[in-house]
């Protein structure tokens, strides 16, 4: 009996990922027979899960969140460089010669969003170190952005990310106080459910500026909420999370998203 191709996505944890409905709906919305699930993937069985993968010819790949988007790089075939480039992978694909390419897609999802925003020379702040962080700070230094700040738990490694992506500023520890900026990401897990809250004073931030939150399990961040009580433009953890999910989408199953859809997926994700 033939299985049926599937794709999934896997980290630790895993319950909160919304992955499997944009892609199953998508799935059903294109008359594809195929499937997309979460798999809980611990660091310590991440080499045994890649192994277990490359031998099912039905696994047409994964997405990748955290704690793996680093590790995930040692496992896999690197043909982009992304080593070189973002540094990080979130996500894997089966090539057609049955090789497992290591890809990143988050950069070009947290971007789209932006795409209209003109943020050539504005000062931007990242809160951050990890695979997220990386892609952020890729797409960052291709629009091509003033100073960035990094608040981080270790600045040593903030000021080692944006000599690696060749960008100017400095990195700090992270404080009560974010420093001004027209932009403003977290690319962390605080505010997410079960994490620590990202609590900041947004007082310094230009009166036209953008806080655009990564996380989506809640949706609603109190880092966002608090961008709104100060009248400020906000962008939420589930654009990026489809954008990225999209340009997956088509390299695990071989078509476009039906991205005109977009509003029926948000009403579908935020029930």
């Amino acid at each position: 009996m033939t299985t049926a191709p599937y794709a999934e996505v896997i980290g630790d944890p895993i319950a909160q990922s919304k992955s499997p409905l944009i892609h199953r709906f998508w799935l059903k919305a294109l008359g594809i027979e195929a499937d997309y699930r979460k798999t809980h993937v611990s660091p310590a069985d991440l080499a045994d899960f890649v192994a277990r993968r490359r031998d099912d010819p039905a696994w047409r790949g994964c997405n990748i969140t955290v704690p793996h988007k680093i590790a995930a790089l040692d496992l896999v075939e690197d043909r982009g460089d992304v080593r070189g480039s973002i540094g990080a992978i979130n996500t894997i694909v089966r090539a057609d010669d049955g090789a497992l390419i290591g890809t990143n897609t988050d950069a070009a999802g947290f971007y789209a969003p932006l795409a209209d925003l003109d943020l050539a020379g504005a000062p931007v702040t990242v809160i951050g170190t990890g695979g997220a962080a990386r892609a952020v700070l890729f797409a960052l230094a291709r629009i091509g952005v003033d100073a960035v700040t990094i608040l981080a738990r270790n600045p040593l490694k903030g000021a080692a990310l944006l000599a690696s992506f060749g960008l100017k500023g400095d990195a700090l520890a992270i404080s009560p106080v974010a420093p001004p900026a027209a932009l403003l990401v977290n690319a962390t897990t605080l505010g997410m459910t079960g994490q620590p809250a990202l609590t900041l004073d947004l007082g310094a931030l230009s009166e036209d500026a953008v806080v655009y939150d990564i996380v989506y399990a809640p949706l609603d961040t109190p880092l966002l909420r608090a961008a709104r009580a100060r009248g400020l433009d906000t962008i939420d953890g589930l654009e990026m999370l489809v954008g990225q999910a999209a340009v997956a989408f088509e390299l695990f199953f071989g078509a476009a998203p039906p991205r005109d859809r977009d509003e029926e997926l948000r009403a579908l994700l935020t029930a």
